[in-house]
């Protein structure tokens, strides 16, 4: 493609690292992310079973029969992907936060410390729980004033798969990151059993280039993507085995827009929502699922082929990052001029784009501190030309074995190549 560029990415640098860092709120210790980190066989059993990429889940205690844990609402330094960190909220150092898993029909006790700059609840959303701990602030209870810890506790009522979140100041809080999941698995397993079981939280932020702090009164022009917190190439893959019986829970408590979360190489149905489960005669098989802001759709797939089958956002805005946004139309323009005449001011310029937008990520140009490519990462082929929600679901014979990092090993005669003269003329092809 031509390679060319609006402005100069180093011409960008210097306008992003003359912006404000704003760095000047308290940062919290880092949780083990669980980047990259190989997802075990699930226990069938079902609590403990569930894998959250990029995260992790909450640590629980018995006492006196009730289950306790600890979330602690926080500022902190978080990191997209290498090369790419911001200033959000989230709870115990991470967003999403820790998913929470248990079971139906137990009691659950949660306390709730606030370290954030400003008061806060948390809501439960999709439990049916008394009404007094519901988490609107105002409306349910007064919010959780600053470096005060309260305490939340109601009982499982029914099995699915739930979220939780900020409802004081919501717009803000949201958008920062204070989401995070509930898995409740039933009490008398339904169903096949799974053999692995993972959660994926979608959200989207606004962090223009440079910057430190994300934008929480975007309403348009988010620029990151995400998956569990993570912007691909830092979203971990999920490593599952060929024939196993595959769960996906995806959460989405986006700002605004929803998600059509496609799938290759498999087909897979709908089995629940926050909701509760999708009785068998309801469903059919699909490609792709739409999770609509504020709601949590579970999918389950058996794979039958392996490789490393891409999981992405369909919006196509949604695999891109910061770089792939709000660049001006210059596709099918003749840019020499311009670029001669942009040369004297920033030297080295190059006009980019007017052929497409493919292959801008194989430039290897400087970018702006503390910002992306626009899409991608080295891969097996040349560069993967996909970025922001998007990561790999890779089905291997043992799955047990294989290195997450690692890519898939085609049997020789399975990729597509180009077409020699002799099989052209034999199928009557004039290229």
């Amino acid at each position: 493609m031509d390679r060319r560029s609006l402005l100069r990415f180093a011409g960008l640098a210097a306008l992003g690292s003359a912006l404000p860092l704003s760095a000047g709120e308290p940062s919290a210790p880092s949780r083990p992310s669980g980047a990259r980190r190989r997802p075990t066989r699930s226990a069938r059993s079902g609590v403990g079973s569930v894998v959250t990429p990029n995260g992790t889940t909450l640590p629980l205690r018995r006492s006196g029969g009730v289950l306790v844990g600890h979330l602690v609402a926080q500022v902190f330094d978080h990191e997209f992907a290498p090369g790419l960190r911001a200033l959000v909220w989230g709870y115990n150092g991470g967003t999403p936060g820790p998913t929470i898993e248990a079971t139906e029909g137990d009691r659950l006790r949660i306390y709730v410390t606030n370290r954030l700059p400003e008061p806060t609840t948390v809501h439960w959303h999709g439990l049916v729980l008394p009404n007094g701990m519901d988490g609107v602030s105002g409306l349910n209870q007064a919010p959780i004033p600053v470096g005060e810890t309260w305490v939340y506790e109601f009982d499982l009522r029914r099995p699915g798969t739930f979220m939780y979140h900020s409802h004081y100041d919501e717009m803000t809080q949201v958008a920062l990151g204070l989401v995070g999941m509930i898995v409740v698995h039933p009490r008398i397993p339904k169903g096949p059993p799974v053999d692995r079981d993972f959660v994926l939280m979608t959200h989207e932020w606004s962090l223009p280039v440079g910057a430190r702090r994300p934008d929480p009164g975007a309403m348009s022009d988010f620029n990151l993507l995400t998956f569990n917190g993570k912007v691909y190439p830092g979203t971990a893959p999920l490593v599952v085995g060929t024939g196993e019986r595959v769960r996906i829970r995806i959460g989405n408590l986006s700002p605004m827009d929803h998600h059509p979360i496609h799938l290759h190489g498999l087909s897979f149905e709908v089995t629940g929502t926050d909701g509760g489960d999708v009785p068998p005669s309801a469903r059919w098989p699909e490609t792709t699922v739409l999770v609509p802001t504020g709601s949590a759709r579970v999918i389950e797939l058996v794979p039958t082929e392996p490789g490393d089958w891409a999981v992405h956002c369909h919006m196509t805005h949604h695999v891109m990052t910061q770089m792939g946004h709000g660049l001006p139309n210059v596709v099918g323009a003749d840019l020499a001029s311009v670029d001669e005449r942009l040369s004297r001011l920033v030297p080295g310029a190059m006009v980019m784009g007017t052929t497409g937008m493919g292959g801008m990520g194989e430039m290897s140009m400087p970018v702006p501190p503390n910002s992306l490519p626009m899409k991608g990462a080295n891969g097996p082929f040349g560069y993967v030309d996909m970025g922001g929600m998007f990561t790999a679901l890779k089905v291997r014979d043992d799955p047990g074995s294989a290195d997450p990092e690692g890519w898939f090993r085609h049997p020789e005669g399975t990729v597509a190549g180009p077409a020699d003269a002799a099989r052209l003329a034999a199928d009557g092809i004039a290229p």
